[in-house]
């Protein structure tokens, strides 16, 4: 299938004469004005753009800036077409992202090579950027599976846990979407949240190590029986470091700190290490708020559900250990979105 060139320029000669270069080899489509050139580059695939910078409605150079915005100039070449020769005046379509500044008056067959080599240029570029996207989602579906799987081995030790890395994963979404968003200190990249999302499932991966006498037993634990139940925070952090290499090292290195930090507490009043305030990675606080939460509302062997309101009475009032006040007000504003039915 042929490749489409738009030519852009309000003068009819001008239009007439680059499309007769052109149609040879390349479907040419043609607009009067950056309006007109807009509406095509939003609806229509095109391989590059050759753009006049002085035209009625909207000229050249807010052209490049709408495709600035919208992120076309990364994968569209822009060629402009100008009678121009000043270089203050030329900087500017540079800057903004032209591949090439061709001045009238030109010779055709120079303009040809030109334009259709850069074509060539990013019709091989846009390829490999596609390859390796399918690649990234490839290499992502499959750290997710060998995640899921880890966390599974936890349903064989603990008959709660199957559904609860379920639902951690989407209170952890939930939460660290909206810690991003209303605090800047402490924004993440969505693809950064989305490793955090799926390290959060393999949060408890270390009760797996745990008796089942303690693991399962329907009473209050004794002293010692809590402190080997606390275990499960190394003992996860000893499970994960033998399997570094078979997932991507972001989401081992998120999965490692939640693990052994996901009890942790604002005070210091938490455990392993007695870490207080942003000691504690701000990934690992948004687990334990989640995690607390779906450990109130679920049954367990030793008691039942709580309701939705005692849950986030007891969390917002410190009953469950001390909070950080920017994810408790976060939690609030998210109670419609984790409120368990």
């Amino acid at each position: 299938m042929r490749e489409t060139i738009l030519v852009v320029d309000d003068n009819e000669i001008n239009r007439d004469t680059l499309r007769f270069a052109f149609e040879d080899s390349y479907n040419v489509l043609e607009a009067e004005n950056g309006l007109e050139a807009l509406k095509i580059i939003d609806s229509q695939k095109i391989s590059a753009v050759l753009l006049d910078l002085t035209m009625p409605v909207m000229d050249g150079i807010e052209v490049l800036e709408k495709m600035n915005e919208s992120g076309k100039i990364v994968h569209i070449p822009v060629f402009i077409i100008t009678g121009e020769n000043q270089q203050d005046k030329l900087m500017k379509p540079y800057k903004l992202g032209a591949v090439d500044v061709i001045t009238k008056p030109y010779f055709i067959n120079f303009v040809q090579c030109r334009v259709g080599n850069i074509i060539e240029l990013y019709r091989h570029r846009n390829d490999l950027e596609e390859i390796v996207n399918e690649q990234v989602e490839r290499l992502s579906a499959m750290n997710l599976s060998m995640v899921e799987t880890l966390a599974t081995l936890i349903e064989f030790r603990d008959c709660e846990s199957g559904e609860h890395v379920k639902r951690i994963r989407g209170l952890t979404k939930i939460l660290m979407t909206a810690v991003c968003d209303m605090y800047p200190e402490y924004h993440k990249l969505r693809s950064e949240i989305d490793k955090i999302v799926m390290a959060s499932v393999l949060h408890d991966v270390g009760k797996i190590s745990i008796p089942d006498n303690i693991l399962q037993k329907p009473g209050r634990l004794t002293k010692e029986e809590f402190e080997i139940m606390k275990s499960h925070t190394t003992k996860g952090c000893e499970i994960l470091s033998e399997i570094p290499d078979i997932i991507d090292n972001d989401i081992y290195n998120y999965s490692y700190d939640i693990c052994r930090h996901h009890h942790e507490r604002w005070d210091g009043r938490g455990y392993p290490d007695g870490l207080k305030g942003d000691e504690i990675t701000i990934w690992s606080q948004v687990v334990a708020v989640a995690d607390v939460y779906d450990a109130l509302t679920s049954p367990r062997v030793y008691k039942a559900a709580f309701t939705h309101e005692k849950a986030v009475n007891m969390i917002t009032n410190n009953e469950c250990g001390v909070f950080n006040p920017k994810i408790l007000n976060v939690f609030n504003a998210c109670i419609d979105k984790i409120r368990r039915d």
